[in-house]
Formats: C-alpha cells, sequence, structure tokens
C-alpha cells in the first residue's frame, strides 16, 4: 500500500454507539485517538493516572467536539492492583467496542512496577496483558470488539531477555524497551490466535506510530532537544494516531499489523505494517503465555491454537 492511498482520520467512520477505551489518552498520540473517535461520536474512556490531566484533555477535545462523550478511566499500568480496579469499573459500562492499549513507557532509568517488575516490560506488557485479559469477558459482549495493541518498530530487533526479565542482574534502557515492543507484538499475534480457536467475537489486532515526536521520548536526552529539527522528519502525534485509528476502527485482518507506509515505516498514512518473523514464533509466543499469567497471577482461560 502505498503512502498516498493509505489510512488517515478522514477514513475513521461514524462511531455512534460505541464506546471505546483509550489508554494514555491524556496527551500525544492518546489524545489524538480520543479526539477523532469522539467527535466521530463514540463514547471514550480516557485511561490515565491523573484526574487533572485527563479532565484537561477533556476539556481541549470539548472545545472541538462540544458534545463528545467522555470520562476519565482511572487507570496505572504500573499497578496491577489498580489495573483491576480500573476493569471492574469499565465493565460497569453498558458495552466496551474497543480497548485500545496505547500507553507506556520509553528508556526511562532503572524503574520498577508496584508489584517490584522492570517498568518497561511490566508497563508496556504485563500491564497491558492484565488490562486486556480482565476486559475480555466485557468485550466478548459485544459483536465485532477488538483489542488493539501499540507495538514499535523497536520490536524489529527485539530480544526478552528470559534469563534476566526483571533486570536484577543488569539494565540496558533502550534494549529493555525493544524487548516490551517486541513482547506487545508477540502478544497480540498470540491473543488473536487463542481468540479465534475459542471462536470469540473479539478480534486482536496491532498497530505501531511510527516514529512520532511526543512525550514518549522524553529520557532521550540530546534527541529531545533537537527535537523541532528531529520533528520534521517524524510523525506528529495527530499523524502517530492513524494506525491506531485504523487497527480500532478500519477494515483488518485479524492479528494484522499497521503502521505509517512511508519512508522506512517512520512515517505516513496508514497500512500494513512490516512485523519481525520471531514475533509470530509460536514457542516463543506460548512461553510469553505463560510467564505473563505467572508473573500478574491473571489467565485468560484461552487455549492455545491448533
Amino acid at each position: 500500500m502505498s503512502g498516498s492511498t493509505g489510512f488517515t482520520e478522514k477514513n475513521v467512520p461514524e462511531q455512534s454507539g460505541k464506546t471505546y477505551i483509550v489508554t494514555g489518552a491524556n496527551a500525544g498520540i492518546g489524545f489524538e485517538i480520543s479526539r477523532v473517535l469522539a467527535a466521530r461520536g463514540a463514547r471514550v474512556l480516557l485511561a490515565c493516572r491523573e484526574r487533572t490531566r485527563a479532565d484537561q484533555a477533556i476539556a481541549r477535545i470539548r472545545r472541538i467536539a462540544p458534545r463528545a462523550d467522555l470520562v476519565w478511566l482511572p487507570l496505572d499500568l504500573g499497578d496491577l492492583d489498580n489495573v483491576r480496579a480500573a476493569a471492574d469499573i469499565a465493565a460497569r459500562e453498558p458495552r466496551i467496542d474497543v480497548l485500545i492499549n496505547n500507553a507506556g513507557i520509553m528508556n526511562p532509568p532503572l524503574t520498577r512496577t508496584r508489584q517490584g517488575f522492570e517498568s518497561q516490560f511490566g508497563v508496556n506488557h504485563l500491564g497491558v496483558f492484565a488490562l486486556t485479559t480482565l476486559l475480555l469477558p466485557k468485550l466478548a459482549q459485544t459483536p465485532g470488539s477488538r483489542v488493539v495493541v501499540t507495538s514499535s518498530i523497536a520490536h524489529l530487533k527485539g530480544k526478552i531477555d528470559w534469563n534476566d526479565l526483571n533486570a536484577e542482574k543488569s539494565y540496558n534502557k533502550s534494549e529493555r524497551y525493544g524487548g516490551s515492543k517486541l513482547a506487545n507484538a508477540v502478544f497480540f499475534f498470540e491473543l488473536d490466535r487463542r481468540l479465534r480457536a475459542a471462536d470469540s467475537p473479539v478480534t486482536a489486532v496491532g498497530c505501531h506510530p511510527g516514529v512520532a515526536s511526543t512525550s514518549l521520548g522524553r529520557h532521550m536526552g540530546i534527541l529531545q532537544l533537537a527535537g523541532p529539527i528531529v520533528g520534521l522528519l517524524l510523525n506528529s502525534a495527530q499523524k502517530g494516531a492513524w494506525p491506531a485509528l485504523q487497527a480500532a476502527t478500519g477494515k483488518v485482518k485479524p492479528g494484522g499489523y499497521y503502521g505509517p507506509t512511508g519512508f522506512g515505516g517512520i512515517r505516513g498514512p496508514s497500512g500494513e505494517a512490516k512485523r519481525a518473523p520471531h514475533a509470530q514464533d509460536l514457542a516463543l509466543a506460548k512461553r510469553l503465555w505463560d510467564v505473563s499469567i505467572a508473573m500478574t497471577g491473571i489467565d485468560p482461560g484461552l487455549l492455545p491454537a491448533g
């Protein structure tokens, strides 16, 4: 698919009557996803940690779409107890059509989640695994529902350090980020396989935003200082939202992966994206699935496909 014919926010259809959860919705790409969906008539739950920032985002969207149906969903992906509470609140909604797992962290100093996991694997993968798993029963009540998982082009060279998952021996922030994004790519691949084997009405798809100029890169030091220059080469947050919007609202293949179709997959309209062969490795997928259950204590109850 060429960049000139890809998916943009103009291709998002009317969404009246549908309910979306968007994680990390108060800023950057998550804000832009929420803005477009709300403007199309969807009810959007802005899942983020701080009420003040959520309220500010809601106010900004309502200046554009005064009738927007928006509500804050308290969510901290770095605390599995909080994830459970957020899922309980969300499950009270009359319906949930799509969960868009957008939030993540990138290249922080070594930190740990509330449960003591290395933060990039803990937030970017384990938090996403837990939230998705807990919401699957609710999503399954709505035919045509979807789970969207955000990976990154960093997954292409990513490796999961099975011998040191919790970074107790060593910590390289960029390698840990790549590993967490590989986990995202493997997770939605395996989730889709198991959902289809179970004849579930839920579809799992993946996306990546290319290389977007957002606050996600706040730990990138001198590269961040060069933002105005680098920004000319990168996706804006608005354009970085297009792959997630395609994955959530467009015509997709179950288990498909969507991202920018421009130069190097870093910018431009959305279309089918390149994924690493090892992101579809069945043994790796089963290992990650089993480890994720063990680490979170949350089991989707989906049997392996085939």
